[in-house]
């Protein structure tokens, strides 16, 4: 039998494995099941498909998107695998077609949506004799967890389907954001026996984190993408937004501005969305507006920055969309644009979202709980004045070095700031209220503010009643951000969020010191070494940039030939490769990252001549 090095080069055009994936790959091939826990890139379909090439019968991954289902197929069929998927997109003779030809042994993988497990045309495919299902890998697998931020039902019929089978495969679970919690919860419904954990960290060394407050965040948009296009022609990114509305009125502006972008969100046709996804994965647009609808399983490696145009609801999802960032390893950037509104959206979507309907009222009221806590901690991480890097990976409850040096925060300069005698006058003020109030309330009480809300709530009788006229509202709102971070304040999860004191709070008045710190400036922009082109091209020096164009336009011509993706030919670092060797011959280019084998034999000759016709 072939070793799984082998055939991670043969097929994947890698020569060595990345940190945890041999120890998952071995752990299946023992027999035993595993928990892998990887961050977005890390390459975690790997460590399910290449025990699939090596185990007798079939692996069936179960997976909860089409777009994911028809990626990963698309780029195993592309690299020489056989592979298919089972889901609603499929007519009923294609479906039949693709089951007739998994019975003769044809998909050594087949991709299939939870929901599916259960119908009866499946159920008969899977238990005919001769089918023989070696292996169960869950993609995704936060998914079954209702703690998790992405809960789905169906991913429950996982459990029922395992039971009918004559012989339990060996089961792999796989994710790339799962909190303790999560994890715990994972191993426990799927019922994972003796399973190797293996959490390989959450850093993504190579993307950089910030958080912006613009007073007008389409300018700073507009202008973040002009500097992008003079110094990175050509470069891809995301923008998401919260709503549909949102995407629509930034994509109308920024192609009025000249970009070329495209739109996704569940308010357009299939086929729209599937023609805008297509233009964006192809190179045929730069830039996608989105909503979070957009993204899960869109494999596109080259994507150069993700914007949030508006805070996500939890530091799962921001993780997870930041991640689609950088996928080649190369630098990449990762902003959020933050603003007041964006809380109060995300609350209200919580409380009213569709989400969760099928659950009964106690368990729906508890994960609304814990979405309104998420919130709050997502909320506190475009607050803090640390890094944000280290704010990630402690939520994930990984350890970190305090600072980064890789994120706007780490590249600030802050003065340090005694709030001691001012916190003391918040919780005083909160104190001296007859009953609790919101945020905006307390900061126009400490201000002394004279509107109608002071005057019919008697709160101009309050002690600390303009306690604090000089502090502006952003600052002292900031100050109760800090205050709630640290334990000394609390925000409800009522309809109308309140501050409530906490057991901390006396601490303040008993001689508890409060420092914060705050910008000396306006942010200043990266450092210089962050101006130079980011992405595969930045390592290439100049004599070497003319080859990666031709190459990638001759990439563009096959793709377009073949009707895949670019990347699916090779990635812009394995092109990167090519123009820094220039290699002369088919051995020589087997030696680039990258290129494997069945690609070496279908383009090498092709890719060859291109570098030779350059260099005449």
């Amino acid at each position: 039998m072939e070793d799984a090095r082998g055939l991670l080069k043969q097929y994947f055009g890698f020569d060595d494995f990345r940190e945890g994936q041999k120890p998952l790959i071995d752990a299946v091939l023992d027999g035993r099941d595993v928990l892998g826990i990887m961050p977005t890139g890390a390459g975690k379909s790997l460590c399910f498909q290449i025990p699939a090439l090596m185990m007798p019968g079939i692996t069936l991954v179960v997976s909860p998107l089409i777009s994911l289902m028809k990626d990963q197929v698309g780029a195993l069929n592309q690299a020489g695998i056989h592979a298919a998927f089972l889901n609603s997109s499929l007519s009923m003779g294609q479906y039949r077609k693709a089951l007739d030809l998994a019975r003769e042994g044809r998909y050594k993988i087949i991709y299939v949506a939870p929901e599916r497990l259960e119908t009866e045309g499946f159920l008969r495919f899977a238990l005919s004799p001769g089918v023989d299902i070696s292996f169960l890998a869950v993609d995704e697998a936060h998914c079954v967890s209702q703690w998790g931020q992405d809960f789905r039902p169906s991913y429950l019929k996982i459990l029922s389907f395992l039971e009918k089978l004559p012989r339990r495969p060996v089961l792999g679970a796989y994710t790339a954001t799962a909190t303790v919690e999560v994890k715990e919860d994972v191993l426990d419904i799927l019922n994972l026996r003796d399973p190797l954990v293996v959490t390989t960290g959450f850093d993504r060394a190579n993307l950089f984190f910030g958080v912006k407050k613009p007073r007008d965040k389409y300018r700073e948009l507009e202008s973040y993408l002009r500097e992008k296009e003079e110094k990175m022609p050509g470069s891809s990114g995301i923008v998401y937004c919260l709503s549909r509305k949102s995407v629509e009125e930034v994509c109308y502006q920024l192609r009025e501005a000249g970009f070329s972008v495209t739109r996704y969100h569940a308010g357009l046709s299939d086929t729209e969305r599937r023609e805008n996804q297509d233009d964006f994965i192809y190179d045929r647009r730069q830039i996608m507006v989105a909503t979070n609808a957009f993204g899960m399983g869109i494999d596109k490696p080259d994507v150069r920055f993700v914007i949030h145009y508006n805070m996500p609801k939890n530091m799962e999802s921001y993780y997870q969309e930041a991640g689609r960032a950088g996928r080649d390893g190369e630098p990449a950037e990762c902003i959020l644009y933050f603003g007041a509104a964006d809380q109060r959206t995300n609350r209200f979507l919580i409380e009213h979202g569709e989400d969760n309907q099928e659950l009964d009222e106690e368990t729906r009221r508890i994960v609304m709980e814990k979405d309104l806590g998420r919130l709050k901690q997502m909320t506190f991480y475009c607050a803090t004045s640390g890094c944000l890097r280290h704010y990630i990976l402690d939520y994930f409850g990984e350890e970190s070095s305090a600072e980064c040096r890789n994120c706007s925060n780490c590249l600030e300069e802050f003065d340090l700031l005694d709030v001691t005698e001012q916190a003391e006058a918040v919780v005083r003020c909160i104190e001296g209220c007859q009953r609790s109030f919101g945020v905006n309330l307390i900061v126009d009480v400490l201000r002394g503010a004279d509107n109608q809300k002071i005057r019919q709530r008697g709160l101009e009788e309050n002690p600390e009643y303009k306690a604090l006229p000089d502090m502006t509202v952003p600052r002292l709102k900031q100050l109760i951000n800090e205050m709630m971070m640290q334990g000394f304040l609390n925000l409800s999860n009522d309809d109308y969020p309140v501050i409530e004191l906490t057991d901390r709070s006396e601490e303040l008045l008993s001689g508890e010191k409060l420092v914060i710190k705050v910008p000396k400036r306006e942010e200043k922009q990266a450092p210089k070494a962050r101006k130079k082109k980011a992405g595969a091209a930045s390592a290439l020096e100049e004599k070497d940039m003319g080859l990666f164009e031709e190459l990638r336009k001759l990439r563009m011509e096959i793709a377009k030939e073949e009707k895949i993706p670019p990347y699916m030919v090779f990635s812009d670092k394995t092109l990167a490769g090519m123009s820094e060797v220039r290699p002369q011959t088919l051995d020589e280019m087997l030696n680039i990252s990258g290129v494997g084998q069945f690609k070496l034999e279908k383009y090498g000759e092709k890719f060859l001549e291109s570098i030779k016709k350059y260099e005449e």
